[in-house]
């Protein structure tokens, strides 16, 4: 007979779990911005590394092309983020924020602080969330 794996065993499932509540907080806040936690991160790349190609973010992100593109047409249609042809290669759209992104963006980044030092405080203290995103950093980086 199999063993059943019970979902306190699942790291999977606890990661998944952990990451919907995460979401859930974060988006409380960021909604009064009008975007959403996956918004953000695109926002927030953006407004640190303007001209990235979908490759870059896409990697960056760790996201997969389809979910970016997915997730940049809204931001387009709202006129927040911008594409254009790349200096080195016609056929290659880099992207970066409109003078209204940049609004947002700040506006949201606020209401981002707000959601980090509630998570903070109330969930995991700060020296816990800090080594909680270095491992998961790692993580990801050793899968890269």
């Amino acid at each position: 007979m199999t063993k059943r794996v019970t979902r306190e065993e699942c790291n999977c499932f606890a990661l998944r779990q952990a990451a919907r509540f995460v979401t859930q907080l974060y988006e409380r806040y960021l909604s009064q911005a009008g975007v959403t936690a996956a918004q953000f991160t695109i926002l927030s790349r953006l407004a640190r590394h303007p001209d990235a190609t979908a490759a870059e973010l896409s990697n960056d992100l760790v996201m997969d092309r389809t979910t970016l593109v997915r997730a940049l047409k809204p931001l387009q249609r709202d006129a927040l983020v911008l594409a254009a042809a790349s200096d080195y290669d016609t056929r290659v759209l880099v992207y970066r924020l409109s003078a209204s992104g940049q609004r947002r963006y700040e506006k949201a980044h606020g209401l981002w602080q707000q959601a980090q030092t509630e998570f903070e405080q109330q969930y995991l203290k700060r020296d816990r969330a800090k080594a909680l995103r270095a491992e998961l950093f790692a993580l990801t980086k050793a899968a890269a």
